[in-house]
């Protein structure tokens, strides 16, 4: 079971790296997918969360825990604990994005990050990825909102970008004029 502990902290070299595609998807993959998407499910559960110290995330990227490996988990569970979006994704791409913005009014955070960083990061507000599944099967994915946030954050760390390298420094709480709230 991944814990805090496994999580690769700010200014770890592997969270500035643009990490490799997966070429095989073998039991080691799997399993290591299947791990990061265990977390995530176990940080929103208020008893596991506290029993092992864990920080809630609702994604995680693989270079977050230390491979070089292009892999994202994200588990949004709704109020009553039903998982709202749960994806396991494997070499995941931009297909296409929406001109148009949003961002989180209270700004992001990351499992990564132990520090606050205040101001809003800009993201687009619709996209639409692919990516395999564990079974190896093409997938795509429209998303928008909090799960189009949700994936261009996770979608970022595979490249080696952390989310306060959006915020703008001079002016972090302005958006441009195409970014509205999310809500």
């Amino acid at each position: 079971m991944l814990t805090m502990k496994d999580i690769v902290r700010d200014g770890h070299p592997m969270l500035r790296k643009k990490v490799d595609e997966v070429t095989s998807i073998d039991a080691q993959t799997i399993e290591e997918l299947k791990s990061m998407r265990e977390y995530l499910i176990n940080s929103q559960d208020p008893d596991l969360s506290e029993k092992y110290s864990l920080r809630p995330g609702v994604g995680l990227a693989a270079p977050q825990i230390g491979l070089d490996k292009r892999m994202i988990a994200i588990y949004v569970a709704d109020e009553d604990g039903k998982p709202e979006y749960d994806y396991m994704l494997i070499n995941p791409k931009v297909k296409s994005h929406s001109v148009n913005e949003t961002f989180l009014p209270n700004g992001e955070g990351c499992l990564s990050v132990d520090e606050e960083y205040e101001g809003i990061v800009q993201r687009k507000k619709r996209i639409r990825i692919s990516a395999q599944n564990i079974n190896g099967e093409q997938i795509e994915i429209k998303a928008k909102g909090f799960l189009a946030v949700v994936l261009q954050h996770e979608l970022d760390h595979l490249d080696g970008v952390m989310f306060y390298d959006h915020i703008d420094k001079n002016a972090p709480f302005d958006p441009t004029d195409n970014a509205q709230p999310l809500e």
